[in-house]
């Protein structure tokens, strides 16, 4: 039973949804299938994934549906946090009826059965230090803080021997400097902390990789991996 992490997977299977991301690089050409082919050839069933956000690109649920139809498909039990191109998300409770392969992940953590281990997280946002980061930011920023704080608290809670962090931004401002995201990490001792957002090799330079004050922060971006999942644990 292992770990894996992938991010950003930007899908647009809908009849109704149209988002070529090849438009972004050819990183990005036929990235659903080689996706696929990557992910069940590293994956096996009794495996977890976790998805940290921007899954698809349709604004309502049921547009998304095609697209989790095929995040299901994949082998193993995925555990996705929302992300900023999410709109289809809607209650936490009617997302987590849809797919029995599927937990999304709000407010709470996900205890890995049989293995020690707790996924928490959340969406995130911007942080201070980011150029023109306002009061508004500021409000947004604070109430991701809590939400993390929510999340990683449940785990905490449930006795894991091991927290495995997941957000959709990155964890720090783009100077790589502490956040209230990072010192929650720290506090509660998560080992692991994996985010994605970044997108093209200007921007991968951006975020904080390797260890922070005995945190290990990992970038996990579609683009980043070139659509291999990586191994966690």
């Amino acid at each position: 039973m292992s770990i894996f992490a992938i991010g950003d997977l930007h899908l647009s299977l809908g009849p109704n949804v149209d988002k070529p991301m090849d438009i972004f690089g050819g990183g990005w050409l036929n990235h659903a299938d080689r996706l696929k082919e990557e992910w069940n050839d590293m994956v096996d069933e009794t495996d977890t994934v976790i998805v940290p956000g921007d899954i698809s690109w349709a604004l309502k649920l049921e547009g998304a549906m095609p697209d989790l139809d095929y995040v299901d498909s994949l082998k193993g039990h995925k555990v996705i946090i929302k992300g900023n191109h999410d709109l289809w998300w809607a209650g936490i409770t009617k997302l987590n009826m849809l797919k029995e392969s599927i937990t999304f992940l709000q407010n709470t953590c996900y205890p890995v059965p049989g293995t020690g281990i707790c996924i928490c997280g959340t969406r995130g946002w911007i942080s201070p230090g980011t150029e023109g980061f306002d009061a508004q930011d500021n409000k947004i920023y604070n109430r991701e803080t809590m939400r993390l704080e929510k999340s990683i608290q449940a785990a905490a809670a449930s006795g894991a021997d091991d927290i495995i962090g997941v957000m959709h931004y990155p964890p720090t401002n783009d100077k790589k400097q502490s956040s209230a995201f990072t010192r929650i990490f720290e506090e509660y001792g998560a080992k692991t902390v994996v985010y994605g957002h970044l997108h093209g090799k200007e921007s991968f330079r951006y975020g904080i990789q390797g260890v922070l004050n005995g945190v290990e922060y990992k970038l996990v971006s579609l683009d980043y991996l070139e659509c291999r999942p990586v191994k966690l644990r």
